[in-house]
């Protein structure tokens, strides 16, 4: 590998290895920002939904807000990346993220706050184009997965963004005090963090980009897979914006422990994205996604069935341990495809499981308003199902193709 594939400033007696552990340092520190901040957001859901006085409706609608603006952003967002380059898109849109979840403790009305969310969505979707777009290039650099760690780091900054929220609110402190803090944190690891990333634009095209087949003919498998992201994406929306809200309204624990859920949930969730791989590669993806749609049921049926304080958090637990592995296995997989350009396979995949996520919390409160909410989750533990369903499906279709090819060269 060429020294300046990575970065063009001359590199020293500084070795190619050690290039490649600080640079996915550097990117590793933005999934942990980006997640911290994502769950900086979602901690005060609770607090923002009574100083606004909103119903479960109108927490739905706001709630729709971020996904709208990644929506709009979703084909911009590439556009940049490939006009300036992923490195200064990156810089830009971490720190507007920052600087909105700020914004977000002045708003005070359902007018403001959906404005100033909205733009928080196109933030979080110009980091997430960039960002992976950097994790990418570095991952074929180091000729191995490395990517679901990645992934991993993000909930480990969910998860301890959702503790410094349970913090700030037991110490009593105003949104505004928490969010700044988030803020400053978080500029101090991207100043670090920025130092360390890929800025040959180049590397990051050669490793990247591949000559894609034509789309006329949409791959089987390839939509299972999305559908399958899908339903995790939807459970996993739920999970981040409903289960506070669950805790205040129908646990009722005492204030301090209105987050556990939550932060149970981003547990288990941070800790099944780093043992994901080794489950895959023994028992293979389609059963460990299975596996993952039986958690997300049993895990959210327990919630509702149960809605106390140790049984409810064990419902989260089992939630955030079901939906860790989804999106991490079916982006992974969809890279392996050998109908499309794994670029063009993962945009597929991603396209349609960003839907669940869209439509899943802002459903969840429609739902809420309509019946309750434990009706409405037990509603959302029925994507689980389909995950199965999906799953098993892909796995015949595989399975089909496999046989198929045996028996031609078998015939041959």
């Amino acid at each position: 590998m060429n020294e300046l594939s990575l970065n063009s400033k001359p590199s020293g007696t500084v070795t190619t290895s050690q290039r490649l552990f600080h640079t996915r340092i550097g990117i590793s520190s933005f999934y942990l920002v980006a997640g911290l901040i994502f769950a900086s957001w979602a901690s005060r859901i609770p607090d923002i939904k009574v100083l606004l006085n909103l119903t479960d409706g109108d927490l739905g609608k706001i709630l729709f807000a971020i996904p709208t603006g990644q929506l709009m952003m979703m084909f911009l967002s590439g556009y940049l990346v490939n006009k300036f380059g992923s490195r200064i898109t990156l810089l830009i849109s971490i720190t507007m993220y920052a600087l909105v979840l700020v914004f977000i403790s002045f708003s005070n009305n359902f007018g403001t706050i959906f404005l100033v969310l909205f733009f928080f969505g196109t933030a979080a979707n110009m980091i997430n184009i960039a960002l992976n777009t950097q994790a990418c290039g570095l991952e074929a650099l180091y000729n191995r997965n490395i990517m679901s760690s990645f992934h991993g780091l993000w909930s480990l900054g969910g998860l301890s963004g959702g503790i410094i929220g349970a913090i700030f609110v037991h110490a009593g402190q105003s949104i505004l005090t928490h969010y700044t803090f988030i803020a400053i944190v978080c500029f101090i690891l991207v100043a670090i963090g920025s130092r360390h990333l890929i800025t040959n634009e180049s590397t990051l095209k050669n490793n990247c980009e591949k000559n894609s087949k034509s789309l006329s003919k949409l791959d089987l498998p390839i939509i299972l897979l999305g559908l399958i992201g899908f339903g995790g994406m939807f459970c996993e929306g739920t999970m981040f914006d409903w289960s506070s809200v669950y805790f205040a309204t129908i646990v009722k624990p005492d204030e301090s422990l209105v987050r556990l859920g939550y932060i149970a949930g981003m547990g288990t969730m941070t800790i099944g994205r780093f043992i994901a791989d080794r489950f895959v590669s023994r028992y293979q993806a389609p059963t460990v996604l299975k596996f993952c749609g039986l958690l997300i049921i049993s895990g959210l049926l327990l919630t509702v069935a149960f809605p106390y304080l140790i049984t409810s958090t064990l419902g989260f637990m089992l939630v955030g341990l079901g939906i860790s592995s989804i999106v991490p296995i079916c982006y992974s997989v969809a890279g392996k495809s050998s109908s499309y350009s794994a670029s063009i396979a993962i945009t597929i995949v991603s396209s349609i499981s960003f839907l669940g996520f869209m439509i899943g919390p802002p459903l969840i409160g429609l739902l809420s308003e309509a019946t309750n909410l434990r009706i409405a989750l037990a509603i959302a533990s029925s994507f689980g199902l389909l995950i199965i369903i999906f799953a098993d499906k892909y796995q015949s279709i595989k399975t089909e193709k496999y046989e198929n090819r045996t028996l031609g060269n078998l015939g041959r």
